[in-house]
């Protein structure tokens, strides 16, 4: 399932009510009292906020259309359960296009827009798919840019598919108040597997769910076209918007090798209605000053010198590379000594945008950059502290190319997969070096550690070739991180409600779903239980899943290698190649959220960004030096019981993510001695210190010495050697 919504109408956008389609019953007497306190508002006091003419519903009692009844039922639906979303319903303030600088440390320049709202809406159906391994009859519903599950193949996943193929299927929404419907868009099932539209269907409106008026063309009745293949949404406008509280859909044909199954979304703006007691309940507002809109490239990148110029002394704007079509992927640099890397300050990375179509995740990152900057202006004690002792950067947008062609078609039209990948068609998260394989396999023949360490594991020379299947941005992403040394990353996605960490890959050959943990699964469920637990809705009970599994059971946390095996993620090659702990973030069920959602998005994550971000600041830190205090690079941390080692910087400097407890570390470095000693991390904030000095074996300064007269035997003057000759007579006499 999806959360849906009712977003703004404007002149220039639709207000749109997300009608994804699962099984959903209404509530009881007594719920629906407190969903909609009151009858439905009289015509009298609609019309004063109508600003054009509104089909409104007879009163006269019309024959509905036909409803197949379920079994044992009056017509109600096979099986159903309430559904429910909230969307932000406050006025919000927009920068102009060109980003313009407001005086007094504004990010923009005021532009009010519309008021939207959103509550509970309940949909139930003739009739929907029905599997013999099913624990009962389910229907899981879809916006067209919500992405479909894992497998393609899941009889239950991609769309709302009819228990049978007949012109007497339909499915009926709830606004649970009166709303102006204003168009319906369509999509095809996603599905690799399965050629499954609809192509003609009708559309139907009550006040009381008994008595249905079907939207007429004249006399005759309103056949409204569908799709031609299953990707591209369709968007039917109504000639006149329907003033109902609830509306139907009527497949009337379809693709004739496939079945009845459809993604829908509803457009409609709801009525004002003070009235409206689950409104007042569940609105959420923020109070944060920021730039809620989405942002084309152009923007992005004035929207980040907006903020640079802002708060110059802690901000700094760079690229890491291109994307294929040459548009550079921006980074900005959040720190109290922006452009350089201070010695015991971790370096923690955000990173969104890689399937370009997910823009939830870019519009939080441009969010929480300008967060920053005004907050720590303002003088808020925990960003300062965090800016002073972080190295902090923010990539928004990975794959730039992906994201304009979404961009361009828009929130409603965008569909599941356009921008997904690069230019080259590429889906970057996913086009990393398999380094999986080549550590387990070294496993399996004990080569760890006498011929392969456990960590740093190289990159193997075919995919370094220019001929290799290898996205010009992730070349990039891969350069950026071996160049800085990161301690902690997330990498945000859309279409679900769930923090995933490593290993995304399955130990066993042919196995799909499979826990698969690192030896650092630990760290890596506090970690991603970090951001979970302090996002409104990740672990909440009575959130709705996004698809068919329920992520809340699990705390809002599932290892990667068990919810569908990845080979080459972004995740496992940052903690096999680098330092990096690395974990995936999917913040929200709507890839492209409508700009109305985007302040409630922002309270949904602000707190989570935050805290994760903070996490950099757990386990244990310090400086290897040799005994003349140098700080000595590339020196590996060993921790006695983890078998994944890391290594310090240029500078000798590490930070190692750890739980708490005690833990007997080790450092050592090619030609010096090694040093343990016991480490203690506390369950407070802040990383304990653990420094070592460690000084050159006997051995290494041999080979040192050699090594400078050339690997020959060091000569003796013979006058030199003749006086220590008579030195050591005249000792034996005595």
């Amino acid at each position: 399932m999806t959360r849906q919504r009712i977003t703004l109408l404007t002149p220039l956008a639709l207000l749109g009510l997300l009608a994804g389609l699962v099984d959903l019953s209404h509530g009881s007497a007594r719920e629906d009292e407190d969903y909609y306190m009151q009858e439905l508002l009289t015509r009298e006091h609609i019309n004063q906020f109508q600003e054009k003419p509104v089909a409104s519903i007879p009163d006269r009692h019309e024959p509905p259309s036909p409803k197949p009844a379920k079994k044992g039922t009056k017509g109600k639906a096979d099986s159903s359960r309430q559904t429910n979303t909230t969307a932000n319903s406050k006025a919000v303030k927009t920068a102009n296009k060109k980003a313009e600088k407001t005086k007094k440390g504004a990010l923009k320049t005021p532009n009010s827009i519309s008021e939207g709202e959103g509550q509970y809406n309940s949909i139930k159906e003739a009739s929907c798919f029905n599997h013999d391994n099913a624990y009962g009859p389910r229907c899981t519903q879809r916006s067209s840019h919500i992405q479909a599950g894992i497998y393609e193949d899941d009889l239950y996943d991609g769309a709302w598919c009819a228990g049978r193929d007949d012109p007497l299927q339909w499915f009926e929404v709830d606004a649970r108040r009166l709303t102006k419907f204003t168009g319906v868009i369509t999509q095809g099932r996603s599905s690799l597997w399965s050629s499954d539209w609809v192509t003609s269907y009708k559309v139907m409106v009550s006040n009381d769910s008994h008595t249905w008026i079907t939207l007429k063309n004249g006399s005759e009745d309103m056949i409204f076209t569908g799709n031609r293949e299953k990707e591209i949404p369709v968007r039917n406008i109504f000639p006149v918007p329907v003033l109902a509280r609830y509306i139907q859909v009527n497949p009337r044909s379809w693709f004739r090798n496939g079945h009845i199954c459809m993604r829908v979304e509803i457009l409609g703006c709801p009525m004002p209605d003070p009235n409206n007691y689950y409104h007042r309940r569940n609105e959420v507002i923020t109070t944060d000053d920021l730039d809620f809109r989405h942002h084309s490239y152009k923007e992005m990148r004035q929207l980040m010198k907006v903020v640079n110029e802002m708060c110059p002394n802690i901000t700094r704007i760079y690229n890491i590379g291109k994307s294929r079509s040459g548009l550079k992927l921006y980074a900005i640099e959040i720190s109290d000594n922006p452009g350089e890397h201070e010695v015991g300050e971790p370096e923690f990375r955000y990173t969104a945008g890689s399937h370009g179509n997910e823009v939830l995740g870019r519009e939080l990152l441009l969010l929480l950059m300008q967060f920053m900057c005004l907050e720590y202006l303002s003088g808020n004690q925990r960003i300062r502290h965090l800016v002073e002792e972080t190295r902090i950067h923010l990539l928004p947008s990975v794959n730039p190319d992906g994201y304009e062609k979404a961009f361009e078609v828009g929130s409603e039209l965008s569909g599941w997969s356009l921008g997904r990948w690069s230019s080259d068609g590429i889906d970057i998260h996913h086009n990393f070096p398999d380094l999986n394989s080549i550590l387990w396999e070294a496993e399996v023949k004990k080569w760890i550690p006498r011929k392969m360490f456990n960590h740093h594991v190289p990159i193997p020379e075919w995919y370094l070739s220019k001929n290799a299947s290898v996205a010009v941005e992730t070349r990039a992403l891969i350069a950026w991180m071996e160049k800085l040394p990161f301690v902690l990353g997330g990498n945000i996605q859309g279409g679900e409600l769930v923090v995933t960490f490593p290993y995304d890959k399955t130990r066993s050959l042919g196995v799909g779903r499979e826990q698969t943990p690192t030896p650092d699964d630990h760290s890596f469920r506090w970690l991603a239980f970090s951001y979970a637990s302090t996002h409104r809705l990740m672990t909440a009970a009575n959130q709705r899943v996004c698809h068919t599994e329920d992520f809340a059971k699990e705390d809002g946390t599932i290892n990667g290698a068990l919810w569908h095996t990845v080979a080459g993620s972004l995740n496992d090659f940052s903690y096999l190649h680098t330092n990096c702990f690395e974990l995936s973030m999917y913040v929200g069920c709507d890839k492209f959220p409508h700009e109305s959602e985007l302040p409630e998005e922002w309270e949904n994550n602000r707190e989570s960004l935050l805290v994760f971000m903070e996490q950099v600041h757990r386990g244990i830190k310090g400086v290897v030096r040799d005994l003349q205090g140098r700080g000595i690079a590339n020196a590996t941390i060993s921790v006695e019981g983890i078998s994944h080692d890391i290594r310090t910087a240029s500078d000798g400097d590490y930070w190692r993510l750890l739980n708490p407890g005690e833990y007997r570390v080790t450092a050592r470095a090619e030609g010096y001695s090694l040093s343990s000693k016991k480490c203690e991390v506390g369950y407070e904030m802040g990383a304990t210190t653990c420094n070592f000095f460690i000084g050159r074996t006997n051995l290494s300064r041999i080979k040192e010495i050699m090594e400078r007269f050339n690997k020959q035997p060091i000569r003796v003057p013979a006058r030199q050697l003749q006086s220590r000759r008579s030195r050591k007579s005249r000792m034996e006499t005595q």
